[in-house]
């Protein structure tokens, strides 16, 4: 496998040791960066480029976005279905070859969801546990993030998750209301119940922020 890695001896170009470009040193003042004539900034050398995938090289494959290769690779059940966790995430604009240094904040938490939702592989009766999975999203990916969990749920497994946004306890079949104080007197069950019970439960501070998304005021 080192063969195919820009990161490897045996697979990266030897003008550009795999970076793509060739930079000059301007010493006073910004660098000034190159495509590579050799390997043409796909940072790898001739002999990788040289092997053919379904009409494709490695360069090519990982210029594609998320969403073209779930067609390319769609009858490889294992990498269409990780690829289609991405796309469900709203990911499928991303190249597969992108580098991390571009990754918006939001991007690079739904990238390491849909690492953990597609080992998962629709198997049934699978306990998978999120903690606060909301952290870094936008409101529209947390309603992606959200279909994806349902969809899971859908296929017999149960999902638990530590979550304190309320459009996720909101969406979800079953709530444990833990009481908000510290040390002895930290975790005690406030409410159990559906998302509406807990709504009805006075002293619950979940459920008082509930009652309005509920319509129960």
């Amino acid at each position: 496998m080192s063969y195919f890695s820009f990161n490897h001896k045996n697979g990266r170009c030897i003008e550009c040791e795999g970076e793509g470009e060739k930079r000059t040193d301007l010493q006073f003042i910004p660098d000034i960066r190159n495509k590579c004539s050799l390997c043409n900034g796909t940072r790898y050398n001739g002999d990788v480029l040289e092997v053919i995938y379904r009409g494709k090289n490695i360069a090519e494959v990982l210029d594609m976005s998320v969403e073209e290769a779930m067609e390319f690779f769609k009858d490889d059940s294992t990498l269409s279905y990780k690829l289609g966790v991405m796309n469900d995430l709203g990911l499928g604009y991303l190249k597969l070859g992108q580098s991390a240094t571009t990754l918006s904040g939001g991007e690079e938490q739904r990238i390491k969801l849909s690492k953990e939702l597609g080992k998962i592989k629709r198997k049934k009766d699978n306990l998978d546990l999120l903690d606060e999975p909301t952290v870094g999203l936008h409101m529209e990916d947390i309603q992606k993030l959200l279909t994806s969990l349902n969809k899971i749920v859908e296929d017999g497994n149960t999902v638990l998750v530590i979550a304190h946004h309320l459009d996720v306890i909101k969406a979800t079949d079953y709530v444990i209301d833990l009481s908000p104080e510290g040390e002895s007197d930290g975790g005690r069950i406030i409410a159990q119940g559906s998302p509406e019970e807990v709504a009805e439960v006075t002293d619950s501070y979940t459920g008082k922020y509930l009652r309005p998304l509920l319509n129960k005021v």
